[in-house]
């Protein structure tokens, strides 16, 4: 008769990656992005960014903030409501030429049941002693920014704390950078963000007395033996081009090229180590009051069932409205599956003022 039961499936979803303690896919929670308007762009916003998102997506655009303070609010969720995706951040100018940025991220799915107790020693199935876990994935970043003594160059970075969490079963600590730049030529941008430059590790540390299952006097140790994941750096490019399209109708195009070295991926362009992952944005505004943009990425070669190839790729779309300091935008994002056809719904709230005493 069993001691303990566990259900497999919930914990081993989040248990299964650590096993092989591979770089590639670790702290993927970071790869969503933040903000409707960037999510709406496919994510092609390392050169034109130019608010607080700036310390997620690059931190030299934090010197792109028109007023000292900016912040920002976001709320998403994944997979019918199951993982929730929050984000909040804030960032001020420190001087004329300096700017300091906080961002928050959490990542998460909640009320997992956890059987553990499930049945007594003596054999007995008592519901009454489910309880409730969570497993979820925080980072919070501070990020610094200035202007250089090159005219229209700003460099930036962003030193990371990341603490991922699976109920009373593991936990762990790491730590990171990113660095990035910007460069401005008449109509034309240029951004450059070096994440996890020096590598991020995460460092596990595991309740092997909840990952132990004894099972008709059989012993299961679900404890992986190595505690270390790691992050390799990744290169996201991007060039960005403001047009005037009439009146006062004006749009910007950005296209980003995301470049990895964890080895192969089933990307636009695949290679081992290096594949490269192009996506593009599109806005189009009204005297930056009202905004509708589009986007495309996530290009992906699937291997059907007749081992022949196909491309897919992800469309997403938004709209913003900016009034007084107030920005609202939404995005409609496809997050892979085109056949099932889950979309996800995101808000993101932005407000920008100036301090009293300026």
């Amino acid at each position: 008769m069993a001691k303990r039961y566990l259900t497999f499936l919930l914990l081993l979803l989040f248990t299964m990656p650590l096993l092989g303690q591979t770089a590639k896919y670790s702290n993927e929670f970071l790869s969503i992005g933040v903000g409707a308007r960037s999510l709406g762009l496919a994510n092609s916003t390392v050169a034109n960014v130019n608010d607080v998102t700036s310390g997620y997506w690059n931190p030299a655009g934090l010197t792109s903030i028109e007023n000292s303070i900016d912040a920002s609010l976001m709320h998403a969720e994944y997979f019918a409501g199951i993982a929730k995706y929050d984000y909040a951040g804030v960032a001020m100018d420190l001087d004329t030429n300096s700017w300091l940025g906080a961002t928050f991220i959490r990542f998460g799915v909640d009320d997992i049941p956890n059987t553990t107790d499930l049945i007594d020693k003596d054999g007995n199935i008592d519901y009454g002693r489910i309880s409730k876990f969570s497993a979820a994935d925080y980072a919070f970043m501070i990020s610094y920014a200035r202007k250089s003594p090159i005219p229209n160059l700003s460099y930036g970075a962003s030193v990371k704390v990341i603490y991922r969490n699976i109920g009373q079963f593991a936990n762990a600590w790491g730590f990171g950078l990113d660095a990035g730049l910007q460069y401005q030529k008449n109509n034309w941008r240029f951004g450059l963000l070096a994440r996890d430059i020096t590598s991020t590790f995460n460092a596990w540390s595991f309740n092997e007395d909840e990952l132990l299952v004894e099972v008709q006097d059989s012993v299961f140790n679900f404890a992986p033996e190595n505690a270390l994941e790691i992050t390799l750096p990744k290169l996201l490019l991007g060039v960005s081009r403001d047009f005037n399209i009439y009146n006062d109708f004006s749009a910007m195009v950005e296209v980003d090229a995301d470049f990895t070295f964890d080895g192969q991926r089933r990307v636009l362009i695949e290679g081992d180590p290096v594949s490269i992952a192009p996506h593009m944005g599109i806005e189009i505004d009204y005297r930056k009051l009202v905004f509708v943009r589009f986007g495309v990425g996530n290009f992906q070669r699937i291997e059907n069932f007749d081992r022949s190839k196909s491309l897919t790729l992800q469309p997403n779309f938004g709209i913003g409205i900016n009034i007084y300091g107030f920005s609202i935008d939404y995005a409609l994002t496809d997050i892979g599956d085109q056949s099932i056809a889950l979309y996800s719904n995101i808000f993101s709230l932005r407000y920008t003022f100036n301090r009293k005493n300026r």
